[in-house]
C-alpha cells in the first residue's frame, strides 16, 4: 500500500510492527514481522533515514506518528509530481520546437501488429493532459471499448473524452451497456451515419490512425506528432462532431420492460429506445441491444406515440426532441 511513497513490502511490514510495539529491538521486530534479521536491519535503516522511525542509544526503535511522518512523505511526492508536470510542459515545448524542422520520418511513426497498436492506443490516452477525441468504428483492432483501461484512469485525472461512434458500432454485442457506463463517467458520445476512419487524438499533440491489414496479414497504424497533417485530422474530428447526433441513453432509472403502459411519462428504458432509433438502428437491432423482444419494443413505441398524441415515428421523434425525451445537438 505504501509502495507509491517508495517503501517496499519489508519496510511497510516493519513499520506496521513498530506502530504496535514502540521501543522494540530489531530481534523482536524480526519475530513480529516474520522476516530475517538482515531484512529487518535494512528496513529499519531506511525507515530511520526517511524519518519514519527513531533509534535510541541502546538500539531500540519507535515508529514516528503516521500523520506526521507519512504526511511529510506524501507532501514531498506531491511536490515532486508538480515539478515533473512543469518539466513535462517544458520538454513538450522543446519537442514541438524541434519537430518544426523535422523530417517526415520524425513526425510519423508506423506501428505494426495488434500488440504494438494496443500499446500505442493506451499510450496516446495516457499522454493526454486535457482531452482525448476519437472516431470509433467496427471491427475493433486494438481492443474493444470495454477493455480500454486507460480511459477511466485519464478521466480520473480530469481528462475530457469526446467520441463519435459509427452507427454500425451500436449493433456490436455489449456496446450499448458500455456506452451507458461511459456516459455515466462523463464521456461525450455522438453518432454518425458513417465515419471515414478510426482515429484517436490526444490534445493537439498526438494522433493514432489505424490502417488496413498489411500484405503479411498484420494490422498497421500510424502515430502522428504535431504537424499539418495532425491539424487536418483535428479539424476533421470537430467537423464530424458538429454534424453527428448526440447519444443519450440514460445512466440509471427504470429499465424493466414489464413496466405498465399506463406510466405517465417516458421511462429510462423508453429514452434508450428512442436514442437508439434516432441514432439509426433498426427495431430488431435496438431490441437486441436492450434485451427486449421486438413485440415489447413495439408496445413501448405505441405507448409513447399515444402519450405524445402523434401517429407516425417521424412525429414521435420530433416530439421527443422538443419535449426533452431525447437531446438535440
Amino acid at each position: 500500500m505504501l509502495d507509491v511513497l517508495g517503501l517496499d513490502a519489508d519496510d511497510e511490514r516493519v513499520y506496521r510492527a513498530l506502530l504496535g510495539r514502540p521501543n522494540s529491538t530489531a530481534t523482536l521486530l524480526a519475530d513480529l514481522a516474520v522476516l530475517s534479521q538482515a531484512h529487518v536491519d535494512k528496513a529499519l535503516s531506511r525507515l530511520v533515514d526517511w524519518g519514519l522511525a527513531t533509534r535510541s542509544a541502546d538500539e531500540r526503535f519507535t515508529a514516528a506518528p503516521p500523520a506526521m511522518a507519512l504526511g511529510a512523505l506524501i507532501s514531498q511526492r506531491r511536490d515532486g509530481l508538480r515539478m515533473a508536470e512543469h518539466a513535462l510542459a517544458t520538454f513538450a515545448e522543446e519537442h514541438r520546437a524541434a519537430m518544426t524542422g523535422s523530417s517526415i520520418s520524425d513526425l510519423i511513426e508506423v506501428v505494426t501488429g495488434v500488440d504494438a497498436i494496443r500499446h500505442r492506443f493506451l499510450q496516446v490516452q495516457q499522454a493526454a493532459r486535457t482531452q482525448v477525441r476519437s472516431f470509433i468504428t467496427a471491427p475493433f483492432v486494438a481492443l474493444p471499448p470495454d477493455e480500454n483501461t486507460a480511459e477511466p484512469v485519464a478521466i480520473g485525472r480530469g481528462v475530457h473524452f469526446r467520441a463519435v461512434l459509427d452507427r454500425a458500432v451500436l449493433a456490436e454485442p455489449g456496446i450499448v451497456d458500455d456506452a451507458i457506463e461511459s456516459l455515466g463517467k462523463g464521456v461525450h458520445l455522438r453518432v454518425a451515419d458513417e465515419l471515414p476512419m478510426k482515429l484517436v487524438l490526444a490534445d493537439a499533440d498526438l494522433g493514432l490512425v489505424p490502417l488496413a491489414v498489411t500484405a503479411a496479414g498484420e494490422p498497421g497504424a500510424v502515430l502522428l506528432h504535431r504537424s499539418g497533417l495532425l491539424d487536418a485530422l483535428d479539424a476533421l474530428f470537430e467537423t464530424v462532431l458538429r454534424t453527428a447526433r448526440p447519444l443519450e441513453l440514460g445512466t440509471g432509472g427504470e429499465t424493466d420492460p414489464t413496466v405498465e403502459v399506463g406510466t405517465p411519462g417516458p421511462t429510462d428504458l423508453d429514452r434508450r429506445i428512442l436514442a437508439l432509433l434516432l441514432a439509426g438502428l433498426t427495431d430488431l437491432t435496438a431490441a437486441a441491444q436492450l434485451g427486449l423482444s421486438p413485440r415489447t419494443l413495439h408496445r413501448r413505441l405505441r405507448h409513447l406515440m399515444d402519450l405524445a398524441g402523434v401517429r407516425t415515428r417521424m412525429q414521435l421523434g420530433a416530439h421527443a426532441m422538443r419535449n426533452g425525451w431525447a437531446e438535440v445537438p
